[in-house]
């Protein structure tokens, strides 16, 4: 689960997510930085939990700056990834530039992310590139698998987030062009309208109000996705990517249980018709 969905200091939210049953959790780095007892004590709490740290978000609008502006996301994205290594993260979520001034030149994306992943590399760190729908340059998987196939590097790869995708009409068969190891992370949201006509519909959706998987109107979709990218061979994590304003004024472990049932769904349903000889298995609450 991720903490984004829910209301409250971080330590709270790591105690709701652990009793609804997950063993994972996706961080934002706010939910470090801004503990109020500093990094030290959130890095504590994290340890108690006994949650195991699935990524860290996200690193945003890095690639295609210049002069003084490129030296200052580095610099952001080295904070970050120190605090990926302190966390234990294996996986820090970068996505594409909205930047008005960056550069939509496909190699000039490419040498930045190059230079990323080789800031990551030493730590053991993967860099999951993310294609948001409102990118400057990079809006979808083939854009994205493009940009990280240039940079030409081991430890970095993509990552799938369906919102964006869905929005975008982005075809699942563009996955094809990937192989399942170049899936670092799968980021799954379902959203309540049927259409997003617009680029500010779009946005205020992704930010504000997605609902977990199985809950909204493209359940088929998120079904036809993992499917998809299981039979690549993804064996990764799934993380819920869930932005909702009105889930930050619900009580947390209200909002926790509705991800362990969009979870329960996944395994149980979404999950079993890509390996028929669990059929049966019920998963272990």
């Amino acid at each position: 689960m991720d903490t984004i969905s829910l209301a409250g200091p971080l330590d709270s939210k790591l105690r709701v997510i652990r009793d609804a049953g997950f063993t994972q959790v996706m961080l934002s780095a706010q939910d470090l930085a801004g503990h109020p007892d500093g990094m030290e004590a959130a890095m504590r709490s994290l340890k108690a939990s006994g949650l195991r740290v699935t990524g860290l978000q996200a690193l945003r609008d890095f690639e295609g700056l210049e002069g003084a502006l490129h030296a200052y996301k580095v610099d952001v994205a080295k904070s970050l990834l120190d605090m990926c290594r302190a966390i234990g993260s294996p996986v820090l979520v970068v996505n594409s530039s909205a930047h008005a001034q960056a550069s939509t030149d496909r190699d000039v994306i490419g040498r930045d992310l190059r230079k990323l992943a080789m800031l990551a590399l030493p730590f053991g760190i993967k860099i999951a590139y993310v294609a948001l729908s409102w990118g400057r340059a990079i809006r979808d998987f083939e854009a994205a698998l493009d940009v990280v196939g240039r940079a030409e590097m081991p430890n970095l790869g993509i990552g799938v987030d369906s919102f964006h995708s869905f929005a975008t009409k982005s075809a699942l068969d563009d996955l094809d062009l990937a192989f399942g190891e170049s899936i670092l992370l799968v980021q799954l949201s379902d959203f309540m309208v049927a259409e997003l006509p617009s680029l500010k519909d779009r946005i205020a959706t992704a930010n504000h109000l997605r609902v977990f998987p199985g809950e909204g109107l493209h359940s088929e979709l998120v079904a036809e996705l993992v499917q998809r990218v299981t039979s690549m061979g993804y064996r990764g994590d799934y993380s819920f990517q869930v932005f909702n304003d009105d889930y930050h004024q619900i009580d947390p472990a209200t909002v926790a249980a509705r991800a362990r049932r969009s979870a329960v769904w996944l395994g149980e349903e979404v999950l079993l018709r890509t390996v028929p000889l669990r059929l049966g298995r019920p998963l272990r609450a």
